[in-house]
């Protein structure tokens, strides 16, 4: 029986589907994808996220400050940025939270951009939530003189 190019070409297509349909099966694991941060996200302008302590003092010069309240929920894409919705330069004065620093919008060789540089665009690489947890690991670090408590 020879097979027509029309149906070889609908037995690779039919393939293919179930190559990525179990593909995506295999990487879900049973995890409820809609439940990660990363694909469920906040919608935009649906939360205000008030401060929920006070800011803990810095430990050396230039370290990226802490997050003085809870990020759980957060998404951080390349699509969008939950953290600009409050320290955006569009709506820090509204929502009373610190505007994002100017170094933000310079790239690798110092031009100033007008939108948030992308090295500088995934927040939670450099700012983390603070805490007062002891640490996993003895730690011997002191603050710089003149920082921390």
């Amino acid at each position: 029986m020879k097979i027509t190019s029309l149906t070889k070409r609908l037995i690779q297509c039919l393939a293919a589907l179930a190559l990525m349909v179990s593909g995506a099966l295999w990487a879900a694991d049973g995890v409820d994808l809609n439940q990660s941060p990363e694909v469920s996200g906040t919608p935009e302008g649906s939360v205000r996220m008030p401060k929920q302590q006070e800011r803990m003092a810095l430990n050396y010069v230039n370290q990226p400050p802490l997050i003085p309240h809870s990020v759980d929920g957060y998404q951080v894409s390349k699509n969008t940025n939950r953290c600009l919705q409050c320290h955006g330069v569009e709506h820090y004065r509204t929502t009373g939270a610190p505007r994002i620093s100017p170094t933000h919008f310079m790239d690798a060789e110092g031009n100033v951009l007008s939108n948030v540089a992308p090295r500088r665009y995934f927040c939670l690489q450099c700012h983390v939530p603070q805490t007062d947890a002891a640490p996993i690991v003895e730690n011997t670090f002191t603050p710089s003189k003149g920082f921390g408590n």
